[in-house]
């Protein structure tokens, strides 16, 4: 075991993490960023970041990541890299442990993100990120004039829908089933764009493509029957929005928080139900998971938590 106690473990080097660990160390709080992976968590995956306030033309998500990273490591923090395997978050000193031995501190902020569920078909990791997107609002706007498809039936593929029937020429949403998920009246909005249509009893089972998608292979559930779906005439590539669901990356915590489907409850503050426990970012139960809203998370967790060692 370390001996030495830590005024914050930040776990989760992702936006979040890494903000808070900005924050606290220029708070001059002894921190611990615990990170399985490279920091950067899911935006490492965007192509080009253009929502972000006072972001740089053209960067890519690891463009961004690493700034980011270099930026709060040079305010000086503890690391430590591997998975979890054990938390003991009840009492004045929580503890972290990890194949490499265990840390203990006062407070933590748990910064561990969701990933988006995968379809598991073949080609979908290959062309993530040249046609791949698990983000609309991310990424929407690449694909202007160009047809896409949204891959789900539930809330949110239909919205994310509705939103790129902004750009797009034309969004075509793929369903296993035969009708969508989502609530009526959302339903309703997107049936009233000219530009969205529907294909449902319909899976994925293949996408293809040799620098950007090329062909999307699609099954009726019913029939049996396969066709492929090839970009309209006169463009080389199309687009294609995975929104069959988010994971978030709490099992470790089951049975130590209060989960919403998985989600950590907190308050406005980032404070969880375990005192000196905080969660920022995607992990957390909230309205929109985007980057700026991660960065935001992460600096009133820390605050948060440095005001109330205080």
């Amino acid at each position: 075991m370390n001996e030495k106690i830590y005024d914050i473990m930040i776990i989760g080097g992702g936006p979040a993490g890494l903000s808070a660990a900005i924050y606290a160390r220029r708070a001059n709080l002894d921190t611990l960023l615990v990170e399985k992976a490279a920091p950067g968590g899911q935006i490492l995956v965007t192509a080009e970041i253009e929502n972000y306030p006072g972001g740089v033309k053209g960067e890519s998500g690891a463009e961004f990541a690493a700034r980011l990273a270099e930026q709060a490591k040079s305010f000086g923090y503890d690391e430590a890299f591997g998975e979890i395997t054990r938390v003991d978050l009840v009492g004045d000193v929580k503890t972290v442990a990890m194949a490499n031995g265990e840390y203990r501190g006062r407070t933590v902020i748990i910064a561990t993100g969701s990933v988006p569920s995968p379809l598991g078909v073949p080609g979908e990791m290959e062309y993530a990120g040249r046609g791949v997107s698990y983000c609309a609002t991310c990424d929407g706007p690449f694909f202007s004039g160009l047809d896409v498809y949204v891959v789900g039936g539930g809330e949110s593929a239909v919205e994310e829908a509705m939103h790129l029937a902004k750009f797009a020429r034309k969004v075509t949403i793929i369903h296993r089933r035969d009708e969508l998920r989502a609530t009526l009246s959302t339903q309703e909005k997107a049936k009233k764009r000219e530009n969205i249509a529907f294909m449902l009893d319909t899976t994925v089972k293949e996408i293809k493509g040799e620098a950007l998608i090329s062909a999307l292979v699609v099954e009726n559930v019913k029939t049996g029957e396969t066709r492929e779906l090839t970009p309209s005439d006169g463009d080389s590539t199309m687009g294609v929005f995975i929104f069959v669901g988010n994971k978030p990356q709490t099992k470790i915590f089951e049975g130590k928080l209060d989960l919403e489907e998985g989600y950590i409850v907190t308050d406005c503050d980032m404070r969880t139900g375990v005192p000196g426990v905080y969660a920022a970012g995607d992990v957390r139960v909230k309205e929109l998971r985007q980057l700026v809203t991660a960065t935001a998370d992460g600096a009133i967790a820390a605050v948060t938590a440095e005001r109330e060692m205080e």
